[in-house]
């Protein structure tokens, strides 16, 4: 019997042994865990004038995160990778993000040609992305399609169509109740997003009050806007409405050194970055061009100290997809933190649900039932459009009042209507 009871108190011994070694381990590994960064991948445009500020702006939020301790002890990590403005290279890039970096999301593209590319990458590696700038209506499309493959994909950016929207609320209140315009020729260059961005201009500028004489669509790779710009003034509007984007600096130089008496308004996305004055060497003055958040306004209380904050730190102002950059790092953050893994399924989950006041504005997404599933809303109270307009080598908004920090003029060889009484 002694000998039996000592046997029982060996064994006894051993289990609780081996049980405290087991609680160790896992108190370690928990420990781990806990420490391990949380990877994001931004895919960028690094050397386009538009895209330059998205990795920029993403490590500029990671690096604030991680002064403060990290989300709940994890710090961020970017990975950031220069995809040429090539939808081959971006694949690449998005491959290598998934298996060698083994990241937890994507940043990717401006470009919606680039975007559109990826999105089957990540359905098929189930790495949740989100694109900071991308405009194409067929990518929050393809979710509303197919939700549970391209569940994955996130459009961090306002449609083609709400920004079309964007820009005749803006041409209603500044230039047809403003200046007393009539009629309108659109202007785009032929790529994916523009697609949608004309037939939103097509169906929104008549109902404002703008007539369509002209819809001009051009080559990305377009050098010579002479008999472009010959043929509008031909129709003679009240002012250009345009879609460019990758033609560059081209048409703005050409529409100054021209002397083109018809001011231009709409979506330039090489306009939203600082060094767009620069880059015309000033012939941007005068051009009137949509944005969701700029330095000096007051769209929420981050979007002033964002711009500030980033460009003491790289010497000049984010452009747009600067400010959409900077957002998805935080709310990417919080959706981990929210969903407490960053399990692909979860991490969709928690971003399904993300409520988060960004520089944009209050940044939520469209569901499931929604017709462009997971891109973020557009509206009062939510992400809205201003006009902004080059002045004097600064970017000021003119429109809505309640973020105006200037007033609407132009050069002087611009007929610019007549003034509302």
């Amino acid at each position: 019997m002694l000998e039996c009871a000592s046997v029982a108190r060996r064994r006894l011994v051993r289990a609780l042994l081996g049980s405290t070694i087991l609680l160790a381990a896992n108190a370690s590994l928990s420990t781990v865990q806990a420490a391990d960064p949380i990877r994001i991948a931004v895919i960028a445009e690094a050397q386009a004038i538009a895209g330059a500020s998205i990795p920029q702006a993403a490590q500029l939020a990671a690096d604030e995160i991680n002064a403060k301790g990290g989300m709940d002890g994890r710090k961020i990590e970017i990975i950031a990778y220069d995809n040429k403005s090539s939808a081959a290279d971006s694949v690449r890039a998005f491959q290598r993000a998934a298996s060698e970096d083994k990241a937890h999301a994507v940043i990717a593209s401006y470009i919606s040609e680039v975007v559109l590319a990826l999105q089957p990458w990540s359905a098929r590696l189930k790495l949740p992305f989100i694109t900071p700038g991308a405009a194409s209506n067929e990518i929050p499309l393809n979710v509303h399609k197919d939700y549970a493959r391209n569940k994955y994909s996130f459009h961090g950016y306002l449609t083609s169509k709400a920004q079309s929207q964007a820009v005749c609320d803006a041409a209603k209140a500044i230039l047809v109740e403003g200046r007393q315009m009539k009629t309108a020729v659109i202007m785009s260059e032929d790529a994916a997003w523009t697609k949608p961005l004309d037939e939103g201009y097509k169906e929104c500028l008549p109902k404002v009050g703008l007539k369509v004489l002209d819809h001009i669509r051009f080559s990305p790779s377009t050098t010579d806007f002479n008999p472009i710009f010959s043929r509008i003034e031909g129709a003679k509007p009240d002012v250009i409405v345009t879609g460019i984007s990758h033609v560059g600096v081209q048409p703005t130089v050409q529409w100054r050194s021209q002397q083109i008496p018809i001011p231009m308004i709409g979506i330039a996305s090489q306009a939203t970055n600082a060094t767009f004055w620069k880059e015309t060497n000033g012939a941007t003055e005068g051009v009137l061009f949509e944005m969701f958040a700029a330095p000096g306004t007051n769209v929420t209380p981050k979007t002033a100290p964002f711009a500030e904050a980033f460009k003491a730190k790289y010497g000049n102002y984010p452009g747009y997809a600067g400010y959409t950059a900077y957002d998805e790092v935080y709310y990417i953050a919080d959706a981990v933190k929210r969903a407490g893994s960053t399990d692909p399924d979860k991490l969709v989950d928690a971003l399904e649900e993300t409520d988060w006041e960004g520089t944009l504005g209050r940044i939520q997404f469209y569901g499931k039932d929604d017709e462009f599933t997971h891109s973020i809303k557009y509206g009062p109270g939510l992400v809205s459009g201003m006009m902004m307009q080059w002045q004097d080598g600064k970017q000021l908004a003119i429109w809505p009042p309640t973020v105006a920090n200037g007033k609407m003029t132009f050069p002087s060889f611009v007929k610019a209507g007549t003034a509302a009484n």
